[in-house]
């Protein structure tokens, strides 16, 4: 059951005001930060030890790339499982990682083995504490509003981690900042243990005892769920595309490092500000109705790349991208409304799973256009074929809509 009142319209203050879900933020906020911390001196450990910038690249790189395996074969055990049970031994498991990293006798092989272990259960924890949000907050407007407070932490902390991780590097040897890694860790794991309730396994969880693809089948088995998960998979591809190429853009029109560290922060400052903004002025009937125009115009800005512009033009084109992102809060309500319960854990954990690498296919597409057009050609694209790609799945959509007897439907995709 819900710990916040569902009477009322919940804000981010009563989200807060659950102890359990205070208990959680806390967790994801000192784990981020120090898988981010640990991303960085990772690399330049690994860069001291071999002195090769491709070995240095690759470490960074396989963050990445067991996204998609974990996620596929472990998907089931969000289900199978307690849900706080998952979520601390996954903490244990990357924090046992990470005290392996800081052994001195560690080759470079090893560390890059355990690197890809804290990445492969990565999809695991990330899909289990997003479906027990449901239990903890309910399956209403403050489920909405706490995955939209765990974004805005993970966006926040990344921004913060990477310069807090340059700073420790200037005072502490890499394996100190990661022994800071391993100890954030286990504070998380301990603030899961004690913060939160011991929940049964999910009603129907010996569906998820079945094969991995029997998982996949699951969820995506249901048309409507496919298109949501599409809606969350694919606008991110597109809006990768700037970010990735932003290096060699602002080294055509002849700008400095200073410029571009404020280019690069502008899409997740536009981003949290976005989601604040629609958390926290706008009733869920409103955001709910603003679902489809946002995401129908949220890549139109990319397309003033095509004049090639200076700093400013960029930034507010990157903001605009940003605020845009707001209409993720309708469409997590949408995809848990399409999710029966008995599936929720691992149809959570397949969303993180293709977020996160479907992110990196987009930067890798982004590269190698640019190897043949020019860099604002293929960001002006990519806003053209985004906004295509969006209308086409909105169009889909609103097709597999049924209105609710006795009742309207508060979306603007489910309304006809």
């Amino acid at each position: 059951m819900a710990s916040v009142n569902q009477t009322g319209a919940p804000g981010y203050r009563s989200v807060l005001a659950t102890g359990e879900f205070r208990a959680v933020f806390a967790a994801h906020l000192m784990s981020v930060l120090g898988l981010v911390v640990a991303e960085i001196s990772l690399t330049v450990l690994v860069y001291r030890v071999t002195g090769s910038p491709l070995m240095s690249a690759l470490t960074f790189a396989l963050g990445f790339l067991p996204y998609v395996l974990g996620g596929t074969l472990l998907a089931g055990i969000a289900d199978r499982y307690p849900a706080r049970r998952v979520l601390v031994t996954c903490d244990l498991v990357c924090a046992a990682c990470a005290v392996a990293m800081v052994l001195p006798g560690t080759p470079v092989a090893g560390l890059l083995v355990l690197r890809c272990a804290m990445a492969f259960v990565a999809p695991l924890f990330q899909g289990t504490r997003n479906a027990s949000l449901a239990d903890v907050l309910g399956p209403g407007e403050a489920f909405v509003l706490g995955r939209s407070l765990l974004r805005m932490v993970a966006q926040s902390a990344q921004l913060v981690g990477f310069g807090l991780g340059g700073l420790l590097l200037t005072v502490l040897a890499p394996r100190g900042a990661l022994a800071l890694t391993a100890a954030g860790l286990v504070a998380s794991a301990l603030l899961l243990r004690l913060g939160t309730t011991d929940r049964p396994a999910r009603t129907g969880a010996r569906a998820a005892r079945g094969t991995p693809l029997a998982g996949l089948g699951a969820v995506f088995g249901d048309r409507r769920r496919r298109l949501l998960i599409l809606l969350f998979w694919l606008p991110p591809v597109f809006v990768v595309v700037p970010e990735a190429l932003l290096a060699p853009y602002a080294d055509g029109i002849g700008v400095g490092t200073g410029p571009l560290g404020l280019m690069l922060c502008a899409l997740p400052v536009g981003t949290i500000a976005g989601e604040l903004w629609a958390g926290s002025v706008l009733t869920a009937r409103t955001r709910s109705r603003i679902t489809a125009p946002l995401a129908s115009v949220g890549m139109l800005p990319l397309l003033c790349y095509a004049l090639r512009p200076g700093v400013p033009g960029v930034l507010a084109a990157l903001l605009l991208a940003g605020l845009a992102h707001a209409y993720t809060l309708g469409l997590d309500r949408m995809y848990l409304d399409a999710v029966p319960e008995e599936l929720r854990g691992r149809a959570m954990t397949l969303l993180s799973t293709g977020l996160m690498t479907l992110q990196g296919v987009g930067m890798a597409l982004a590269g190698v256009a640019a190897e043949f057009w020019p860099v604002h050609v293929v960001v002006t694209a990519s806003g053209a074929l985004g906004t295509a790609v969006v209308l086409l799945l909105l169009a889909r959509l609103r097709a597999t809509a049924e209105p609710v007897r006795g009742s309207k439907r508060e979306t603007g995709l489910t309304v006809k």
